[in-house]
């Protein structure tokens, strides 16, 4: 942990900011010390992006004082943030893609020769040392784009460093890294620590605050409800400050008595990603996957729905066994997927709300090709208010909406399309805790209709909460399936890791 001493890095007091009709911060305060990973954590609108937004320079607070190594200082632009040693790391990589990551270091000021020309092999030479500071291994020749996002983001951490930041804003970092991904990005950060440079982290990640921050505050409505080190704090603390109700009120939701068996899958089969699956799902349930990352459940899951093709198995619907080679095949059968990807995958991110709700069901409302605009709108009206979609119009773009609101989106697709089994494929990634409690309320919701539902997630303690029963998967073969009853944390990591003992039996 940092040393709790010497004067403060950044120091915000009382700190102001309105928009017309909203009070965004009522007097927050935030100090970073040197060598101190402080996470800043709230739901959507609790006023963490407000706050970082006037520290990095891109809002100008109302009211307040912004304070660096003791001086008080303005910042009104993001180039005064520079300049004062700030920087901010997002989730989305803000680097000029069709460069080198050399040219990236320098952008703004390449280095020249005495002769005038561009001095390339100093270039190299800063960038790659500063890189190897960090034990990246990354050519400092090679263009942006062409590296994968985790690399991306290293490289917008080292730039930091070679312009010496006093301190970085990390911004959900972790949104689109895997998890050896993430346990890099946490050895980078320790040594950011040991340089002394001073570290706000911001995730909905709750544990990842656990794991790498020295002292955390908290927001609720545009105000500080409180700061504490994490060393006294838990979980459970956190989200009561955050939302008002515990972990174990996240997931109490309503569990119907099991219906019938509406979803049968035997000796499910596609080389190398997995082979001989077999499950059922009752209406009613919610049937919970877990394993690591790799293990196969995302392609399990995509095979039943047709976006890709199986090799072998069989499945059943209501007792009827089906053919199901395309995801139009699927929906026509009765399932819907939400995708990892929501954004990617599951929504038409240039559309409005109104098209993406009706886009599996236009079919139910057109007739000789022409839609029924009529039925469309109103459809769409009708789920934004019993899904709580907060938009402020049904013509809204989606891409203009909030994580949690996206996802609701996706469920209003597949609802307004009468599915019978919904897939959750990591239903809460990039969610703020409220949203994660409406979208438990819909699973809820869904499992009163009498529907069925597999949820898919890397976040154990939400499978365990939410799921009847859990089926674990490693390296694409079913190690476990497990009533509500045999839920057991080291157990279940066992299952997820191969390591099946005389007593684990992987029951149907």
């Amino acid at each position: 942990m940092a040393e709790q001493s010497g004067p403060d890095v950044v120091s915000m007091m009382d700190i102001r900011k309105s928009f017309p009709g909203v009070h965004a911060l009522k007097g927050v305060s935030l100090d970073v010390k040197a060598g101190e990973v402080h996470g800043l954590v709230g739901e959507n609108g609790a006023g963490k992006s407000t706050l970082i937004k006037i520290l990095m320079g891109a809002y100008t607070k109302d009211a307040g004082t912004i304070s660096i190594e003791g001086r008080e200082v303005e910042i009104h632009t993001p180039l005064q943030a520079r300049a004062h040693g700030l920087m901010a790391v997002y989730q989305d990589v803000m680097l000029a893609r069709h460069l080198s990551v050399g040219e990236n270091f320098f952008l703004g000021k390449l280095p020249r020769s005495r002769l005038g020309l561009i001095d390339w092999k100093k270039i190299s030479e800063v960038t790659r040392e500063t890189l190897e500071e960090l034990d990246l291994s990354i050519d400092p020749r090679m263009l942006v784009r062409r590296l994968p996002p985790a690399q991306q983001e290293m490289v917008t951490i080292a730039k930091a460093v070679y312009q010496k930041s006093k301190l970085i804003v990390f911004d959900e970092p972790t949104a689109l890294l895997t998890n050896e991904q993430v346990a890099e990005l946490f050895t980078v950060i320790e040594k950011l620590k040991k340089k002394k440079v001073g570290i706000i982290y911001i995730s909905h990640r709750l544990e990842e605050i656990f794991a790498i921050c020295d002292r955390v505050t908290v927001l609720k409505d545009g105000e500080r409800v409180g700061t504490s080190s994490v060393s006294e704090t838990n979980q459970d603390a956190l989200i009561t400050k955050m939302v008002g109700r515990s972990v174990g009120e996240m997931y109490s939701i309503r569990r119907p008595e099991r219906g019938e068996k509406v979803l049968e899958v035997r000796g499910l089969k596609r080389e190398p990603h997995f082979r001989n699956v077999s499950f059922d799902v009752y209406r009613g349930e919610v049937l919970g996957f877990f394993g690591l990352v790799g293990a196969g459940r995302t392609e399990i899951l995509r095979c039943i729905f047709g976006a890709d093709r199986c090799e072998g198995g069989e499945v059943k619907l209501r007792g009827r066994q089906v053919t199901i080679h395309s995801p139009r095949q699927g929906v026509r059968a009765g399932i819907g997927l939400l995708p990892e990807n929501r954004k990617a995958e599951g929504l038409a991110m240039s559309l409005g709300v109104d098209i993406n709700i009706n886009l599996a069901s236009y079919d139910l409302i057109s007739r000789a090709g022409f839609v029924n605009v009529g039925r469309e709108a109103s459809r769409a009206r009708s789920f934004v208010s019993s899904l709580n979609i907060r938009t402020p119009s049904i013509k809204r773009k989606v891409r203009n909406l909030s994580g949690g609101n996206q996802q609701k989106v996706v469920v209003a697709k597949w609802v307004s399309r009468e599915s019978d089994i919904f897939i959750f494929d990591e239903p809460t990634v990039g969610v703020d805790v409220g949203a994660k409690l409406e979208i438990y309320k819909l699973i809820e919701m869904l499992l009163a209709k009498g529907n069925g539902i597999i949820l898919v997630s890397s976040y154990l303690p939400e499978v365990m909460g939410l799921a009847d029963r859990m089926l674990v998967v490693y390296e694409g073969a079913v190690t476990g399936m497990l009533g509500r009853s045999e839920f057991e944390e080291e157990k279940i990591l066992r299952l997820a890791s191969g390591i099946v003992g005389a007593g684990d039996n992987a029951k149907k």
